[in-house]
């Protein structure tokens, strides 16, 4: 599901990076302000622009990517998987998502305000709500998931609520 009523990109690419398939809302996010349309060699632009803007330079991991990938003054979450069982003989494919982050979080910065988050605690609510496990949120936090559980534990008592979906119908209940 898209954030925020958005398409996502979607790039499909070799374990080189080249591209394999994508969508032209991947085009228009990593192309902008140009327009897609002039681009001579769109799989090679596409390729050069994958290696300088989401591969993770400050990993240490042979290939990571980013986690938020900016265009313009817009955001994007970007999320790249690993596809076992593709293999074009260069090694496993890559499936890569460029989501927008949501406009729509006033609710969420609101209720950090009412309630007092601190950066960390509002960042674990927002990857909650984007339906994230303990686990994968740490990842994504670089942290531990116990240290997720403890923000998530703060967050509960500031808010009033005992549970994980509480700390989600108060914020998105209000909405609908």
């Amino acid at each position: 599901m898209a954030i925020g009523g958005s398409i996502p990109g979607f790039l499909f690419v070799s374990s080189t990076l080249s591209p394999i398939a994508y969508n032209s809302e991947a085009v228009q996010i990593l192309a902008f302000p140009n327009d897609p349309d002039k681009i001579k060699r769109l799989n090679v632009f596409l390729a050069d622009k994958v290696r300088s803007s989401l591969v993770d330079r400050q990993s240490r991991e042979s290939l990571d990517f980013v986690k938020e990938f900016k265009s313009g003054t817009r955001r994007y979450l970007c999320r790249a998987f690993l596809l076992d069982g593709y293999n074009n003989g260069s090694g496993p494919a890559i499936a890569i998502t460029l989501e927008r982050h949501s406009s729509g979080s006033s609710a969420l910065l609101q209720m950090s305000k009412q309630f007092d988050f601190t950066e960390r605690e509002r960042q674990t609510v927002e990857l909650l709500l984007q339906g994230l496990t303990s686990k994968e949120i740490a990842v994504r936090m670089n942290i531990s998931p116990n240290t997720v559980k403890a923000f998530l534990r703060l967050v509960m008592v500031k808010m009033g609520v005992s549970t994980r979906s509480g700390i989600v119908g108060k914020i998105v209940g209000p909405q609908i």
